[in-house]
């Protein structure tokens, strides 16, 4: 499943309407904090995407079977920059700057890779079998960043 996001900060709200709208079918329930973690890291991504290259975007989910039990959860933004994403140390009274600490707090994994001219940022989410409400606690997720190929441990 996938969405076309213009360039338009306005657009990470329909993004994260557009995530919500398809748990339904997954299994995934709307109160389960998987989904919510989902939704803030669509949150994340799309922002990220939109207002650092001013250029559109591609959001893409891939969800479990209903059926499913033990699954995993991918999400995937697309966008034309060529920048490499990196996560920032962002000071107390700073606005912005915690998006990618934020994806490396909440996935279970998360990478980038080169897409053409522009570059696709991933991460992927485990949920636990029967619905289970396994989502990581805020700062406790990712283990290994992966990029290009190559596995680097997160500190």
């Amino acid at each position: 499943m996938e969405l076309e996001v213009r360039p338009d900060p306005s657009e990470v709200g329909r993004a994260r309407r557009w995530a919500r709208s398809r748990l339904a079918g997954s299994g995934i329930r709307a109160d389960e904090s998987l989904a919510e973690t989902l939704v803030l890291l669509v949150s994340e991504l799309v922002t990220n995407a939109v207002v650092h290259t001013g250029r559109s975007a591609v959001l893409r989910l891939v969800l479990p079977a209903a059926a499913a039990g033990r699954a995993t959860v991918r999400l995937e933004v697309d966008d034309a920059s060529d920048r490499v994403p990196v996560p920032r140390c962002a000071g107390g009274e700073a606005t912005g700057g915690r998006g990618l600490a934020l994806v490396d707090g909440l996935a279970d994994r998360w990478g980038w890779s080169r897409e053409g001219t522009g570059k696709r940022i991933w991460c992927e989410l485990d949920r636990g079998p029967a619905g289970a409400d396994t989502a990581p606690a805020c700062g406790s997720g990712g283990g290994a960043v992966l990029h290009e190929g190559f596995a680097f441990e997160a500190v």
